[in-house]
Formats: structure tokens, C-alpha cells, sequence
């Protein structure tokens, strides 16, 4: 797989394309392949996952602002050669995809908005548990703990805590930091483009309170809230997420 401006990323292209190219962002401590496989192959349109900076196969530490990781998105859509695109992220990427539809307009076609919310405040028990080497992979578990929904199954909790785990400490770290300190609630009204909003009916650690005022906020959007699902929605129902993200690309003119 390619790098573009310091940036590792996966490329899927249709041979035959209809839909908007896609971009993927993934959230916290997450690379490429946080995403399920059919949604990273998405049928009729070209699909990017990056990895973000200090994240999988991309190199630094990560960034302590969500506006950095904004600006690192543009560089990576402008070196790529795409004008815009469609932006979708999750958790942490959703922050990104907003504040790049906030600062670069002219680069996001529509966004979709898994699991966030117009801020993202982070406990002071989480940040204080990664800030220590010692209480890292506690605080690893309990970040896992609360965002599967009871009825996911243990293999899944149990592999994405592993991958988590595998993340480096400072980057995670910051990945909060930066998180905690995003706030966008009084911007929401700029956003102009097409949204697509879609919660876990049972998000603890975002939950769908944060998605609804999203939906009240920027006008051009709709909510989807999906069943027997957690914050980590894109891994507990991933055909319910895939078909949702298929049909809104769909409403996009096609491509010629």
C-alpha cells in the first residue's frame, strides 16, 4: 500500500465508477483496517483509509489538536489530486471531517458522522490512565468495556482491545488530548454540505444525544440510529453501516 505526504493509506478504485470517492478517517487510536473490508470496497467509487499521523504504517506521534489532523487530511485529498470528496469518520475521525468541512469546504462533497458529536469531552479518567505506562492497558480495557453493546460478542471486544492495545502509548494519548479539546457546537450552522449522521443505539461513550444535536444543528443532514449497537457500531453491524454509507453516496449525481 502507498504513501502520500508522509501518509500511509489503503486504495480501493471500482473499474467502473458512479459513486463520489470516499475517505474513511478512523478514530482514536485506529488505523486502516478499523474499518470493515466491504466498506473499504465499497462497489462504484474510489475508497481512501488513511492511516492518520503516528497511526498504523503512518510515522510522528500523533497530533494534539483535531484542526492538525484536519490540516494533515487536506494536504493528503491535495496531493491525492481530488478536489473533494465525500469524508466519513468515526469517533475521533468524525471530529476531523467536521473541522475539515469547517476550514476547507470546497474539499468535502457530503460527510458521514459515525459514533460523534459536535465535542468530544474525554474523562479525566481515561486521559489520567493513558498519560501512565502503568495504567495504560487497564484504561485500554475500560475504553473497550464501554463501547461494545451487551449483546456484541467477547471475540470482538476482545480483538478490538488487543488492537488498541497495540497502539503506541503517546499517540493514544494524544489522540484524547486532542479529542477532549475539540469543540464545534456553535459552527454546526456553516455546514452546508449533505450529512449523514449514524449512532449506536446504545453509544456510552458518545451517545445519541451527542448524534441529535449533530442532526439539529447542521440542516442539510439526516440521523440513523442503528440497533443492538455501541460506539463501536462500524465493527458490531458492519453490513447495517455499509448498505447505510452505499445509499448515501447514491444520492450524489453520478459520476461521467
Amino acid at each position: 500500500m502507498p504513501f502520500i505526504a508522509d501518509v500511509h493509506y489503503f486504495e480501493h478504485t471500482s473499474k467502473t465508477l458512479s459513486r463520489p470517492p470516499l475517505i474513511l478517517l478512523h478514530g482514536a487510536g485506529g488505523f486502516h483496517l478499523s474499518w470493515p473490508p466491504h466498506l473499504r470496497r465499497i462497489p462504484s467509487s474510489a475508497v481512501y483509509a488513511p492511516d492518520l499521523p503516528g497511526h498504523g504504517q503512518s510515522p510522528g506521534d500523533g497530533r494534539l489538536m483535531i484542526e492538525q489532523y484536519a490540516e494533515d487530511m487536506e494536504r493528503f485529498l491535495h496531493t491525492l489530486g481530488l478536489s473533494n470528496a465525500v469524508i466519513a469518520g468515526y469517533s475521533m475521525g468524525s471530529a476531523i471531517a467536521l473541522m475539515l468541512a469547517l476550514k476547507h469546504p470546497a474539499r468535502v462533497r457530503g460527510l458521514v458522522l459515525l459514533s460523534g458529536g459536535p465535542r468530544l469531552s474525554v474523562s479525566p479518567v481515561i486521559k489520567e490512565g493513558l498519560s501512565k505506562p502503568e495504567t495504560f492497558l487497564s484504561t485500554v480495557q475500560l475504553i473497550n468495556d464501554y463501547s461494545f453493546d451487551s449483546s456484541a460478542s467477547p471475540r470482538l471486544k476482545e480483538l478490538s482491545t488487543q488492537r488498541m492495545a497495540g497502539t503506541r502509548q503517546i499517540v493514544l494519548y494524544n489522540d484524547f488530548l486532542a479529542s477532549d479539546g475539540f469543540d464545534v457546537t456553535d459552527r454546526l450552522g456553516e455546514i452546508k454540505v449533505p450529512t449523514l449522521i449514524i449512532c449506536g443505539e446504545h453509544d456510552r461513550m458518545t451517545p445519541l444525544r451527542n448524534s441529535e444535536i449533530l442532526h439539529t444543528g447542521i440542516r442539510n443532514s439526516r440521523l440513523e440510529i442503528v440497533e443492538n449497537a455501541g460506539h463501536m457500531a462500524i465493527l458490531e453491524r458492519p453490513d447495517v453501516i455499509t448498505n447505510l454509507i452505499a445509499g448515501f453516496l447514491d444520492e450524489f449525481p453520478p459520476l461521467v
